[in-house]
């Protein structure tokens, strides 16, 4: 089944119910100039409500390693996606275990879409080791996460497919209940990540959007399943 992550979360009532939709994952997003930042106090609230099999993923913007170590481990997160080159360049380049450097294992480093319409790109052995998958998003005047746009679905799908023979992708960027199952017939990624396509306002989820989202997810994979 398709992995499914709601991002954006900022309040307990909106994490629930993405997890009862039957989300995967749950995103929080550690970035002071977002809409949808959350304090480290209010997300350790909501992680320990939320259940042991679901993913609490927290979004950072270059942030150096050891701020999101502490937040990790502050707030019980069990995997990190990293924006930017100073985020992505602290753990590429620290020796350490990615469990050790961040304090999770698992590891989602954000690469631009339109980027790979020029060709493919080098994935070195180290990044490989410490990567959980890939997270492939839309990317507007230098900021991603939440804008709402897709990236050139058409000139890149083949190379996100060619991504994908060695190593997880999740898909983001402008995706909605509408979109996400042309998204999962043209890519066939690992996962699928939302945030505005599922929102009433920034920082506030529709309930019925998502549950449409998550539905709709789940219709693609029983047809190819």
């Amino acid at each position: 089944m398709t992995w499914v992550k709601i991002c954006g979360t900022t309040n307990l009532e909106d994490a629930l119910v993405a997890v009862e939709a039957g989300a995967d994952a749950v995103g929080f997003v550690f970035y002071e100039k977002s809409p949808r930042n959350i304090s480290v106090e209010a997300a350790r609230e909501i992680v320990k409500e939320l259940p042991e099999g679901v993913e609490k993923v927290g979004v950072f913007v270059d942030a150096d390693c050891e701020r999101i170590r502490a937040v990790v481990l502050d707030v019980g997160l069990t995997a990190v996606q990293l924006h930017g080159k100073r985020a992505l360049d602290g753990v590429w380049e620290d020796t350490r275990p990615a469990a050790e450097c961040v304090g999770v294992s698992k590891v989602i480093p954000m690469i631009p879409g339109n980027a790979l319409k020029g060709g493919g790109i080098m994935i070195s052995e180290r990044v490989h080791e410490k990567t959980f998958a890939i997270l492939i998003d839309a990317q507007v005047n230098g900021a991603s996460g939440g804008m709402g746009t897709t990236f050139d679905w058409e000139a890149t799908h083949e190379m996100v497919q060619a991504l994908s023979l060695s190593m997880p992708v999740i898909v983001a960027g402008g995706l909605t209940g509408s979109n996400v199952g042309e998204a999962m017939s043209l890519f066939h990624p690992f996962g699928v990540d939302v945030v505005s396509g599922v929102e009433a306002t920034p920082g506030k989820k529709d309930p019925e959007k998502v549950r449409a989202f998550v539905r709709a997810v789940r219709d693609i994979d029983r047809r190819v399943g």
